[in-house]
Formats: C-alpha cells, structure tokens, sequence
C-alpha cells in the first residue's frame, strides 16, 4: 500500500492556469493517495516590486486580483482546508466558467455557494488579512524563487524536505488515468536533487471545456 502524500498548493482565484491546474490534482488525487492543501499566493504581491514596469493592462489588472485572495486568506485563517478548497472552486467557476468581472459579484455568490458568511466579502476592501497574505505567498516563493508565478506545487522528498515547483501549466486539466500519469511525472522531478526546469512555448490559451461548474 503507497503511503499518502501530503501536496501543497499555492494559488491565486484570478489566474486561470493556476484554476486549470488546481482541477487536474484534485482528479489525480482521486486515482493516487494524495492530500492536497490549498495555500493562497498573490499576483499583485509577486508583480508588486515591477508593477510600474508592466503593460499598462496588467498594471490596471493586478490590485483588481486583492479583492478574491483577500477574502481566500481570511477563509484560510478561520476555516479548515475543505472549506478553503470548496471557496476557490466556487471563485473560479465563476472568475473562469462564467467570466465574472465584477469582484463583489463573484465573492458574494461564492460565498453563499460554499455556507459561508456573507460578511467575509468585507475583507476584500481592507489590509486586515494582508499580513498573512503576504506570509502565505512568501512560503510558497521561498520553495521556487521569484522569477515564477502562480501555480506552485510542493511536495516531501525521499528525505522529508519539502519542495516545489512553479506548474505545472497544461491546458485543459487531464482527467481520469491522464491526471494521474502527469502526477507521478510531476512527482518523479520535483523530488529529483538538482532539477529545475522543463519548457516549452505555449501555444493555446486556456481551455476549460471539459470542466463542470459544480459549485
């Protein structure tokens, strides 16, 4: 019998390959024994040293991404991981499925779609969780460094280090036996001693049609 493994997941609501990969571990984990734990990371916090340095688009897009991480960190905070796994599902099938743009919008509905307070939506307009925002998304860079984004993945090695890798990115989320074939590939080189990177030029957007929006 394999012994489970604990799979640590940084993301953040506004990204979609961050969305798109979030949904092929859950599937993976149906078919190898893994617990995946939901961590919040902050495009506007990685972007935040260079902002004025972006296109003028992401410079306007990036404090628009606060509002949903602010309200995951709060949930993250006060709740227990399910709960945080089930917000962030219910944030992106509306961010991603229903391409919801208004950020009072979708926080509102995701949060009455999981049982949660509707006054948690408020923290999406203060720095009250910011601290531990900022705390989060500095756990998952200190495994990548600073030069990736949002998804990160981390895992135990062979010697109980945690470590990690930016990705994967794949479009759209393999399901079934195709989830857990990526897995132990993701596995095998994120706990190899000295690997660090593997790429390609991408050449599709996102593609979230073999996606459900269940929540």
């Amino acid at each position: 019998m394999t012994e489970s493994k604990t799979v640590d997941f940084w993301f953040d609501p506004a990204c979609p390959w961050a969305w798109m990969t979030s949904r092929w571990i859950i599937e993976a984990s149906k078919l190898r024994d893994l617990d995946v734990r939901w961590n919040v990371m902050s495009l506007f916090v990685l972007n935040e040293p260079n902002l004025d340095e972006l296109p003028e688009f992401y410079q306007d897009l990036m404090p628009k991404t606060l509002p949903a991480v602010r309200v995951a960190t709060a949930v993250a905070e006060q709740y227990d991981n399910e709960t945080l796994g089930r917000l962030y599902t219910a944030l992106g099938n509306r961010i991603h499925l229903r391409k919801e743009k208004d950020s009072a919008v979708y926080i509102a509905s995701a949060l009455e779609a999981v049982g949660l307070p509707a006054e948690l939506a408020g923290a999406a307009k203060t720095e009250e969780w910011d601290e531990a925002l900022r705390a989060s998304h500095q756990r998952g860079i200190d495994l990548v460094g600073t030069d990736v984004g949002t998804p990160v993945v981390a895992v135990e090695n062979d010697e109980g280090v945690k470590v990690g890798l930016f990705g994967p990115v794949v479009t759209p989320a393999p399901q079934g036996e195709a989830a857990a074939k990526l897995w132990d590939g993701v596995y095998a080189v994120t706990t190899t001693p000295g690997f660090y990177e593997l790429k390609r030029s991408r050449t599709d957007g996102p593609n979230f049609d073999n996606l459900v929006d269940d929540l």
